[in-house]
């Protein structure tokens, strides 16, 4: 059946993304260099003991070379995990047309539904006709993705039974810092079964977490972050045209503030809350809204009864006494699990939960909302935490901070007005066109992806760096997924995951928030950025985000 395709969609899916000069020779054309041996950020005991066969290995780079590399015919498998985030087609189209430029007869794979699909034996071969109709496009549609765990012997020798049915000597995981912990388990248990199965990760989350010195950014960041500052500017505009709300928005990320920083830096609204500052504050919840409530009286004061204000996704994770109480009850819900579900009426769950609590969680629970105890209660994420993403903090701190202004005006400190609004933009940028940077970026991974296995590397991470410069001279290669890891505590188990990289409050992005937050608090010098540009000045279409340019100022490397 054809498909209805948009006029913008039909222009993408022309657009030719630039490669690094290294890459442009083609796959059959490069030499690797090998950099320095790796170890892990921390724990180094005990990340090489669990995997003894991905340790240690070195970064590498590619450059072009004059001899051509002999391909012998490959089948290869891909698999998106985790949440959606733009490029990812283009990753596999990167990967796509790298595979079938070393050889013609080579397959690629696409696994249905995310890791399950490997498990479960249900793919797709990719073709010439139905890769094009994906390219340059937003989403996972593609092939879907999902969020199974590939961490059990049992999904380990079912994935490897699935492989040996379809030939397959390679798989491309293609998912954040979860996703790629399980790539590298994955990798450790094909080389020590020696099955001759290759595992390479591409890093991608909107949230921006996934990054140290050789993965500048994750990918779909870009992308996400423009669309949200979009919004973020359209409600600007609107509330200075209204002049009567003030909008407290809620943005994606949980464990850090990355797109909460990118977009304020951005658009310039009158409040940004950062998790990792308030956790570094040891900010109670009572001192945060104070805070919101004085920047509102301040700016009522000059009758301005209007304003935004931006709310990580994750921030009531990093308010201590929200912490220690969703910690504590991360830890007691599997014991009283069944005592809740034997109860319907919701005050008898929250009586439980108070008892079961330590005296001092206990109270913070009791303090909260009806609203915020029940959102408490959701489903648990796969880890068998609070899913953080479904407390509607905003609303939260909307009625706190209505409640403060109240004392406020009694007291004389507050003669102004408010209105509020509540919004969350998440899903919104997901899945949209990805960016000139984000369609680059994401098909010189996937390509990249392929160079590494070429090479014979498994348990490695796609890399691309030097990223604010023009993509020819962006330097392709790959790290060990073990460079990222350490050891964490999971389901009350110590783990090896990759470390989240938060915001660096030392930092030039940060730095940046911080010398102008009093000025964009009390004036409106809001920024409208308005739609992601693909067509025109390449200093308007390509250019990437405020926080690259700023970690990477004075670092390009010339090619």
């Amino acid at each position: 059946m054809k498909r209805t395709l948009s006029t913008l969609q039909i222009e993408r899916l022309k657009y030719q993304p630039k490669l690094p000069s290294a890459l442009q020779a083609g796959i059959k054309k490069l030499d690797l260099i090998e950099g320095e041996k790796t170890q892990s950020v921390r724990d180094q005991a005990d990340i090489k003991s669990l995997f003894p066969n991905c340790y240690g290995g070195p970064t590498v780079t590619f450059k072009a070379s004059e001899e051509e590399v002999i391909s012998e015919k490959r089948n290869i498998g891909v698999i998106l995990s985790g949440g959606q985030a733009p490029g990812g087609h283009n990753v596999i189209a990167g990967l796509y047309d790298a595979i079938k430029q070393a050889n013609p007869d080579n397959k690629l794979y696409g696994f249905l539904g995310g890791p399950s699909g490997i498990i479960e034996g249900n793919y797709i071969e990719f073709t010439d006709e139905f890769i094009d109709d994906y390219r340059n496009t937003g989403g996972f549609d593609i092939i879907g993705s999902g969020r199974t765990k590939l961490e059990t012997e049992g999904q380990f020798l079912k994935a490897w039974e699935n492989c040996k049915k379809l030939g397959i000597n390679g798989i491309v995981i293609i998912g954040g810092d979860d996703s790629n912990t399980n790539a590298c388990m994955l990798a450790e248990y094909f080389a020590a079964k020696k099955a001759g199965i290759q595992v390479i990760g591409c890093p991608k989350t909107i949230d921006g977490d996934l990054k140290n010195e050789q993965i500048e950014i994750s990918f779909g960041f870009d992308t996400a972050c423009k669309t949200y500052a979009e919004l973020v500017g359209n409600i600007q505009r609107d509330a200075n045209s209204a002049k009567k709300y003030w909008h407290f928005i809620k943005l994606m990320g949980r464990s850090a503030t990355h797109v909460g920083l990118e977009v304020a830096l951005q658009t310039q609204p009158n409040i940004t809350m950062i998790s990792e500052e308030v956790e570094a504050k040891q900010m109670s919840l009572e001192s945060i809204v104070d805070y919101m409530s004085s920047v509102i009286a301040k700016r009522a004061a000059q009758g301005k009864n209007f304003g935004i204000a931006l709310i990580p996704e994750g921030l009531i994770e990093f308010v201590p006494e929200m912490k220690a109480m969703i910690a504590n009850l991360n830890d007691i819900m599997a014991e009283i699990e069944g005592k809740l579900n034997a109860v319907k009426n919701e005050e008898e769950k929250f009586a439980i939960i108070e008892k079961a609590l330590d005296a001092s969680n206990a109270k913070v629970f009791k303090s909260l909302p009806t609203l915020i105890k029940s959102q408490l209660l959701m489903d648990r994420d796969p880890h068998g935490n609070v899913q953080v993403s479904k407390i509607e903090t905003e609303k939260l701190l909307i009625a706190m901070i209505e409640t403060k202004l109240k004392e406020m005006k009694k007291a004389g400190q507050f003669s102004g007005k408010f209105g509020s609004q509540a919004h969350f933009f998440g899903y919104e940028g997901r899945c949209a066109f990805p960016s000139n940077f984000d369609a680059d970026y994401c098909y010189s991974l996937g390509y990249n992806a392929y160079a590494l296995m070429q090479f014979g590397l498994t348990g490695y991470l796609s890399s691309v760096r030097n990223l604010t410069a023009p993509a020819s001279e962006w330097i392709a290669g790959g790290i060990p997924l073990t460079m990222m890891m350490n050891m964490e505590k999971r389901h009350g188990k110590m783990k090896p995951v990759i470390q989240k990289a938060l915001v660096d409050l030392n930092g030039p992005v940060f730095k940046k928030l911080e010398d102008n937050r009093e000025n964009w608090a009390l004036n409106d010098d809001y920024v409208f950025p308005g739609a992601i540009q693909y067509f025109g000045p390449s200093s308007v279409c390509d250019i990437t985000t405020q926080t690259l340019k700023l970690e990477t100022e004075g670092k390009l490397v010339k090619a």
